[in-house]
């Protein structure tokens, strides 16, 4: 087994590392994709991780209303739950967790974030830093920053679970310690210890620190 992580707090991205949300934003994408006569695959390759707007401006042609874009993106993201389901083994570790000790940090909205994390069943920490509460998103890392001074620790002593370049390079720019959650691979993930879910993921409270384990089969490096 893998020596354990020793942090203050863990801050976990949602889409892709404790929720599956894969099938309805590859829908999303796709209905934005043909509205504008734009190859959804470029949309997908550099969507994952970034706040909806900010894929929207990258995308759409100077002088298009991206205010109105990205209100008919979130508005078919928060109607649609087809396919959402909690990444095997989140449910598990959430809730080892003591209060005060973890946050969500996430590009989509507040509503969104909300939306989700009830539908599969996962608990909504005290703190929740969504594209709201950031003038940068991610690869910034803003909102993990603010998300451990919110829980009173310096972001070095934190462990950060993403699953996307974005919130990978995010994450490392921010100063946690990074665990990729998935099989995203990237610049940003070189040499980083990687798990594809929470199964093998323990955790405890030890004093001022968590303690997380994860077991041999689930870590490995890249």
């Amino acid at each position: 087994m893998p020596d354990p992580f020793t942090p203050r707090a863990l801050l976990f991205d949602m889409d892709g590392t404790l929720v599956d949300s894969t099938a309805v934003v590859e829908r999303t994408w796709r209905c934005f994709a043909e509205r504008h006569g734009l190859d959804v695959a470029d949309i997908l390759a550099d969507s994952h991780g970034r706040r909806s707007g900010e894929t929207i401006a990258r995308h759409l042609p100077a002088g298009a209303d991206v205010e109105a874009e990205t209100a008919l993106v979130d508005e078919q993201e928060m109607r649609d739950l087809d396919g959402v389901v909690a990444i095997p083994g989140a449910a598990e570790v959430l809730g080892e967790l003591p209060a005060g000790r973890w946050a969500l940090v996430t590009s989509a909205g507040a509503a969104l974030a909300a939306r989700r994390m009830a539908a599969v069943g996962l608990p909504m920490p005290e703190v929740v830093i969504t594209a709201e509460d950031v003038s940068r998103g991610k690869p910034d890392p803003e909102g993990y920053r603010t998300a451990a001074a919110m829980l009173g620790v310096l972001p070095e002593q934190t462990v950060i679970f993403e699953d996307a370049e974005a919130g990978v390079a995010a994450a490392l720019a921010a100063g946690g310690r990074t665990v990729v959650v998935g099989a995203h691979t990237g610049p940003a993930t070189s040499g980083l210890v990687r798990i594809p879910d929470f199964s093998g993921v323990r955790v405890r409270e030890q004093g001022l620190r968590l303690v997380v384990e994860l077991s041999a089969e689930s870590a490995r490096h890249r």
